[in-house]
């Protein structure tokens, strides 16, 4: 299908290269064929290569090919055949040290986290177009990063250029299609999941907690007082602009906390929930205190397909100690 002559004209950019110099490929999966057309030709248009993989069963049947640096699948609804070829890719991925992205909506959210372990995937959740080009030259970065051993100051101001090439094409290119399409953006996607009763959980931040080997553990907070302070802290939306206290990494330690004491497993949906921001830019804190050891990923005894997220033994402990010392002057407080 031929496309707008206004979006072939507005993009008319160089092909893009990643750190070490190799032309960047991608290849792209996705079932709906107009949503993997205009990926291909979004990412063309920002300088990659492309590689159309076709439809998602491709995944599965028969030998995969990786055909790229990076393999981005959209994959906004699954089942249990796009769940199989999900798992199988993201071994493929992690074995051939490429780099996986994939898109989905967040009804399927925890059923893509809990299929995908091995590769280190970027997950995007309902992202607009730019967010797509965005995510491929982080992961770019990424790579130039792993096959360089020693960067040169040309490799880095080429890795510069590369990202603010990527960013300037986004935001261009947000500023032609303005909203998706008018779907529902994955924030009120969040909020209608909270509105169904699903439990929240919080998001993190790339902080590193203090070690507390040689003390005494102490006990967890009452869930009471946790559940209350973070009912003050979601207050204060209802008289200022929300953005003004966007904390994820707090409010995901303090649901992480409660859910703890009441012995409560917590998805990463109802983790995203919690964090009270756009649920990719939740997954993205979540991948980071996983990666430094703040939170724990929890594969599901009774389901291998579901994961969850849990604090690991010394933020719990950190956790139960900051309570410690501050709950006496919040029970002063609430008399």
């Amino acid at each position: 299908m031929k496309q707008p002559e206004h979006v072939m004209h507005d993009f008319s950019y160089g092909a893009v290269e990643d750190a070490s110099g190799l032309p960047a490929r991608v290849a792209i999966f996705a079932d709906n064929g107009p949503a993997r057309a205009q990926i291909e030709e979004d990412l063309s248009g920002a300088g990659f290569r492309t590689v159309d993989g076709g439809a998602i069963s491709n995944l599965l049947d028969g030998p995969i090919t990786l055909m790229g640096d990076v393999v981005m699948v959209d994959c906004p609804l699954v089942d249990a055949g796009a769940l199989a070829a999900l798992a199988r890719l993201d071994m493929r991925v992690a074995r051939a040290g490429a780099k996986l992205i994939v898109i989905t909506a967040i009804d399927a959210l925890d059923a893509v986290f809990g299929s995908l372990d091995q590769s280190d995937p970027q997950i995007l959740v309902q992202p607009t177009r730019g967010e797509r080009i965005v995510a491929v030259g982080r992961v770019l970065a990424d790579i130039g990063n792993s096959r360089v051993r020693e960067m040169t100051e040309e490799d880095r101001l080429s890795l510069l250029h590369l990202s603010r090439q990527v960013e300037a094409i986004a935001s261009k290119l947000e500023g032609l299609t303005g909203s998706s399409g008018g779907a529902a953006s994955p924030q009120s996607a969040l909020r209608a999941h909270a509105e169904k009763g699903q439990s929240t959980a919080g998001a993190v931040a790339p902080s590193q907690t203090p070690s507390l080997s040689n003390s005494p553990r102490a006990a967890m907070p009452d869930p009471r007082l946790v559940r209350g302070m973070i009912a003050a802290r979601q207050a204060r939306s209802k008289f200022f602009e929300a953005e003004l206290f966007a904390d994820p990494a707090w409010d995901m330690l303090l649901d992480l906390t409660a859910a703890k004491a009441e012995r409560q497993q917590v998805s990463v949906t109802s983790l995203c929930i919690a964090a009270e921001v756009p649920a990719t830019t939740a997954l993205r804190w979540i991948k980071q205190l996983v990666d430094t050891g703040v939170f724990l990923r929890v594969a599901d005894p009774s389901d291998r397909r579901r994961a969850f997220i849990a604090l690991s033994e010394q933020s719990s402990d950190a956790m139960a100690r900051y309570f410690a010392e501050v709950e006496m002057p919040l029970l002063q407080q609430a008399a």
